[in-house]
């Protein structure tokens, strides 16, 4: 089920928001003050995933179906998506106090861009006045950063970030973990599983390296119009095992 809410102070809801903030604001500094070009290793080996569709025999099988990437469903999540003008481009699964975000993107054929990418967004944070470590996580070389947010009565304030990344056949995902799940990396497993357990729908046609490999809403997703609720959870495929999977307080317009 996916709908409108309004935003709340959840802690998941704020960790989600927060973390569109972030992205928002890096990516910005990623277009307008991008490092020159570092040599790109070919993609490492993904023994645990995240997979690339010819890698699965069935990829809907405990995943939801976003066209570009088959997101994994648990018990008790909710899931967002965030536009650009009028395409989908993110997903953003909120478990509890922590969310991560998930967009994928074209890559070379024969080359990884993460490393690369890494250090853009290091420099956009370090530009912006935040602090950034580059460690190697569970999920291979990752950034821990912290980033600086305009907080809701106006304040300055800093966000815990983490920023993962892993390159694929033609194609490369990127993860932006926050609340909990940055600010206690290891309570994060589950986060951390969602991105392995992830497959990435690339397709054949020609896409120029960085293009975003753009999503849809499932077939049968609902729309619920913002401040209404819906009472009938049980009626959705979506329910059940895979927990309550919604649109987010809001759709977020990606700059």
């Amino acid at each position: 089920m996916f709908g409108r809410r309004k935003k709340s102070g959840a802690a998941a809801q704020d960790a989600a928001g927060e973390a569109e903030q972030v992205v928002d604001a890096v990516d910005g500094e990623e277009a307008a003050d991008a490092a020159p070009r570092r040599m790109n290793l070919p993609p490492a080996p993904r023994p645990d995933g995240p997979w690339d569709v010819s890698e699965v025999t069935r990829p809907e099988d405990g995943r939801v179906d976003l066209g570009g990437i088959f997101v994994p469903g648990v018990e008790g999540m909710e899931l967002r998506v965030e536009v650009a003008g009028d395409a989908i481009v993110a997903a953003t699964v909120v478990l509890r106090d922590s969310a991560v975000q998930l967009q994928a993107f074209a890559a070379p054929k024969k080359e990884g861009i993460w490393g690369e990418v890494r250090e853009e967004i290091a420099s956009g944070i370090t530009q912006q006045g935040g602090v950034v470590d580059e460690v190697e996580g569970p999920l291979g070389w990752e950034l821990r950063a912290q980033v600086p947010v305009q907080l809701p009565d106006g304040n300055s304030g800093v966000q815990l970030v983490r920023f993962v990344g892993v390159d694929g056949p033609r194609w490369f995902l990127r993860g932006v973990i926050s609340g909990q799940g940055a600010v206690q990396p290891e309570a994060a497993g589950l986060l951390e599983q969602i991105v392995r357990d992830t497959v990435v729908v690339r397709g054949e046609g020609p896409m120029a390296p960085r293009d975003p490999i753009v999503l849809k809403l499932p077939d049968d997703a609902q729309m619920v119009p913002e401040g209404v609720q819906q009472e009938d959870q049980e009626t959705s495929r979506f329910s059940g095992g895979m927990g309550q999977l919604q649109r987010g307080p809001e759709i977020t317009e990606v700059r």
